[in-house]
This record gives structure tokens, sequence and C-alpha cells, in this order.
């Protein structure tokens, strides 16, 4: 799916995604990526949901994030809550979402200038 919205091209911005890619600023990934406003895109250990540990969310804290989009792929699955620990300890919230959903409210909150970062799982 393509996502057409007025952007600031200093920002990352989910440009588009599908089955087994992600595109940030109209660059395709095929592999899982957090991804914030102002800061470099990054790799993301895990290539499923099911594959994902603590150890995958404890490296989302360097980040400070205010709120994490945890887009699962395809469907809306949730983590368990020993997962995500390390987060909610420092009231950081964290939303499970298919990752379609996860791009739409990224590119939202972004545009409102929020400390987000989205974890994405491309879909699959």
């Amino acid at each position: 799916m393509k996502l057409h919205a007025n952007r600031d091209p200093a920002l990352n911005t989910v440009t588009a995604y599908g089955p087994g890619w992600l595109e940030i600023n109209a660059r395709r990934y095929e592999h899982a990526l957090l991804v914030q406003p102002e800061a470099p895109l990054e790799a993301w250990g895990p290539l499923r949901f099911d594959e994902l540990d603590a150890e995958h969310f404890e490296a989302i804290l360097a980040h400070a994030p205010e709120v994490v989009l945890l887009g699962t792929g395809a469907v809306q699955r949730f983590p368990h809550p020993r997962l995500t620990a390390a987060l909610t300890a420092r009231r950081i919230g964290v939303e499970a979402m298919d990752t379609g959903a996860a791009c739409r409210t990224y590119n939202i909150l972004m545009a409102e200038g929020r400390r987000v970062l989205a974890a994405l799982l491309p879909p699959v």
C-alpha cells in the first residue's frame, strides 16, 4: 500500500509497505526496522513475531521514545508482558498492531511531533 501525505523530507516517513517489505522515504527494506522521525533507521533483530525476545525490546530503551508502535506483521498479535517489561517499567507505552496500522499511526504521531518509535516487522 502506498501512503500519500504532505511530508517533511527531513523526517523518516513510511511511504509504502507490502508483503515482505517496508518503504521508508521511498527506499525499500526487506527486514525488520526501528524507525524514529529524526534518527537513522536501524535494522532490528527479529524476522518474525515468534522470534521476539526481551532483548529486542531492551534495545529500544537507548532511543528514549515516548511510545513504541510494534508492527507485528500481517495480523495483530500481542507480545507477552515479560517481553516488554523493560519498557513499561520506564513508563514507555507499547502499542501492538498489524504492521500496516503501525505504519499509518507512526506517520500521524510523527507529524504531530511526538517521540514515537516504530518497531516494524514486514507484513508477510
